[in-house]
């Protein structure tokens, strides 16, 4: 079975209902899991979704803030979602497809300005999260899965736009960088994206700040698809759709793929 996936924050699906709409249309994937939704689940609207045959949903919901779901061609079922760090916030879902894979759709806590837990306590809940997602695929390590999300880390070099400029900003930092390898490591997990496309600059987000965000190209990879070592050699296709960040009214972030012959 061949599938494509993408994983896009959205920053309100009320509010860019039609960008969806725009990206279900165009591009067609068969799966697509959606980060800060900022609705509860019975607000997201679902129609137009399913008048392109997304069918299928699950999602956690919560109003006005995070908010993760999955829309799906393919059949899946409800595989549950993980409070992480106790913050009460709906940041995890997870859907086990017909096929059998198992799809782990995250918005890690983007953990405020200052990299410091002492003065920040959302820069400790960041790393808090991040250290129970760890532990949980210790615990029970993930098998013919799939991992994707805005993970709020872009961990490499070259996945910022100036290494050491960011080496002191959230998001870079080496002790978020460090803690987000913990996490790929206890679930045998596997950078698909970095996999298909290993050298070079490559951005999932570009700042609502910049005046002109395409030119100045101040951008960082957030935005995730990882895969555990027993699936990981069937991904390809990897691609950032940054024309999505040049749509109307556009989310801050572009859509990120990859597709999976299983």
């Amino acid at each position: 079975m061949s599938f494509t996936l993408a994983t896009w924050n959205i920053n309100s699906v009320r509010l860019r209902e039609a960008l969806v709409v725009k990206l279900l249309g165009e591009e067609a994937p068969d799966v697509l899991c959606l980060q800060e939704c900022k609705s509860p689940v019975d607000k997201i609207p679902l129609e137009g979704f399913r008048a392109l045959g997304y069918e299928h949903i699950v999602a956690r919901g919560q109003k006005g803030y995070n908010g993760v779901a999955i829309l799906s061609k393919i059949p899946m079922v409800d595989a549950g979602g993980e409070d992480y760090a106790a913050l009460g916030h709906a940041r995890h879902v997870a859907a086990k497809l017909a096929n059998g894979v198992l799809i782990h759709n995250f918005y890690v806590p983007a953990g405020g300005d200052e990299p410091d837990r002492e003065k920040n306590e959302k820069f400790g809940q960041k790393l808090d999260y991040l250290t129970q997602m760890r532990d949980a695929f210790h615990a029970e390590a993930p098998q013919k899965a799939i991992l994707v999300g805005d993970l709020n880390i872009a961990p490499r070099e070259d996945d910022v736009w100036d290494h050491k400029k960011l080496l002191k900003i959230v998001s870079h930092t080496p002790v978020e960088v460090e803690h987000l390898a913990q996490v790929q490591e206890a679930g045998n997990w596997v950078d698909v994206t970095r996999q298909d496309i290993p050298t070079g600059k490559l951005y999932s987000w570009w700042s609502y700040r910049a005046k002109d965000w395409d030119a100045a190209d101040k951008g960082r990879r957030l935005d995730h698809i990882w895969a555990t070592g027993d699936i990981s050699s069937a991904a390809h296709a990897s691609r950032v759709l940054r024309a999505a960040r040049g749509w109307e009214k556009p989310s801050d972030h572009a859509p990120v793929f990859a597709s999976f012959d299983l």
